[in-house]
């Protein structure tokens, strides 16, 4: 697909859950390069990856994998020396990051699992791979296992959901996500993904998570929390938050009804925000941590130290 069939499908959720985003969007600014002339001038080839990457950062603010991945993938490319090594460059990165994004995902499957006990009864929200994917594993290891998942509203991603735990002959239960807090008490833990996670551990996920994780912090229910480690978003260090999306209102009312409603405003937020004194666990390929350590993980795994707060900090004074 092209650059901007790519950003049109994300737009429209065609292609979605963070992580599928993330490597769809590297594969179309590698598949990209492949369509520009060589002109044998690294700044013409710099210029218009930065442009097709300016296209595709615009579709999802909330998701920071979005924004991780395709730095991971341009670092390089926008310190080469030459036409050849940029390509070069930004075709292993891109590679590389759709490889080690597929394997996080078994790393993080069978951590998850491990910390589900036998007999467990899970709810999870939402459609997340890494949710999904440690539950799979659980029943694959013999676990003895039963979920609740919710419908989220308006998309109903989570028909997806039961779709794929029914394939794999999971007991599951469909309930509506004004449901979460009556049947929290048939419930032993919560396991959700993530789009986005701050410094201070925050957890930025589909809209309902935070309501879901207070019930079970209320409950005394475990909260677990499946994300791979380009879901950390360093730039929160700095202060900055995380922009929540808000999308069209028809896809929670339909604009013919809406319309004969004159003082009725609707509004359609994407994801909400799960405090971190709600989460208990975060399980990233590179292993699980309390959510006050998720500053380690920016600083090991995606390169963010004191040197460079002291460089974001300059810059943004020269701003």
């Amino acid at each position: 697909m092209s650059i901007n069939d790519t950003a049109d499908k994300i737009i429209s959720m065609e292609i979605r859950g963070a992580g599928k985003i993330a490597r769809e969007a590297v594969s179309a600014l590698r598949d990209h390069a492949e369509t520009l002339p060589r002109t044998g001038d690294v700044s013409i080839f710099i210029r218009e990856m930065e442009q097709a990457a300016g296209i595709l950062l615009a579709t999802r603010p909330t998701a920071v994998s979005l924004p991780n991945a395709i730095q991971i993938v341009m670092r390089d490319v926008r310190s080469s020396k030459n036409e050849e090594a940029a390509r070069r460059n930004l075709r292993e990165k891109a590679n590389e990051f759709i490889w080690s994004s597929r394997t996080a995902l078994d790393r993080i499957s069978v951590m998850g699992a491990n910390h589900i006990p036998d007999g467990s009864v899970i709810m999870t929200h939402c459609n997340s791979s890494a949710a999904l994917g440690s539950i799979i594993e659980a029943k694959r290891q013999g676990k003895d296992i039963e979920v609740y998942a919710t419908e989220v509203r308006p998309w109903n991603q989570g028909r997806i959901t039961i779709k794929t735990l029914n394939e794999h002959e999971i007991p599951t239960t469909y309930i509506v996500d004004s449901a979460a807090r009556t049947m929290m008490k048939e419930v032993d833990l919560v396991i959700v993904g993530a789009d986005a996670i701050t410094v201070n551990g925050a957890v930025v996920n589909k809209i309902g998570t935070s309501q879901i994780a207070l019930c079970a912090h209320e409950a005394r229910k475990n909260v677990i929390v499946t994300a791979e480690t380009y879901k950390f978003a360093p730039r929160t260090i700095l202060g900055e938050r995380i922009q929540i999306e808000e999308r069209p209102t028809d896809e929670v009312l339909p604009d013919d009804i809406a319309a004969g409603l004159p003082f009725v405003r609707i509004k359609n937020p994407v994801f909400d925000v799960t405090p971190a004194e709600y989460i208990d666990l975060i399980i990233t390929e590179a292993g699980a941590i309390p959510p006050h350590l998720a500053f380690t993980i920016m600083r090991e795994y995606l390169g963010w130290g004191l040197d460079e707060l002291q460089n974001q900090f300059l810059s943004l004074e020269k701003d």
